[in-house]
């Protein structure tokens, strides 16, 4: 399952709207400094994409990452005065059920759990 939430589905809509953007946006495999993690990108579909329509945003994800994540949510964390090691400057935050690799299936600016960055 793919959820996205009230929130990201607004703050990417507002993205692409301001930049003037018309294109899905995929779920994808990255690597960072921390491993392989889930994060987002500008894309058009594909034949083994699964899409999740919302309010008119389109958000694709490969069947077979899907399949080996699991539940996949995206979400947007607000910034915040933490002190976070990030700088609190929020953003969005792609989560799954199932790690993939050292790094495990997630990315996130401030992660659920505390400073994760």
């Amino acid at each position: 399952m793919l959820e996205v939430t009230e929130l990201a589905a607004l703050k990417i809509q507002d993205y692409l709207k301001e930049n003037n953007i018309d294109s899905p946006v995929r779920v994808a495999l990255m690597q960072g400094c921390g491993g392989m993690s889930l994060g987002l990108a500008l894309d058009d579909k594909k034949g083994n994409d699964e899409m999740v329509e919302h309010n008119g945003l389109q958000i694709l994800i490969d069947n077979d990452l899907l399949a080996q994540c699991d539940d996949v949510k995206i979400d947007f964390i607000e910034p915040t005065e933490s002190g976070c090691g990030c700088g609190g400057g929020g953003g969005f935050s792609v989560t799954s059920k199932n790690p993939i690799g050292g790094g495990g299936c997630e990315s996130s600016s401030c992660g659920s759990n505390g400073c994760g960055c």
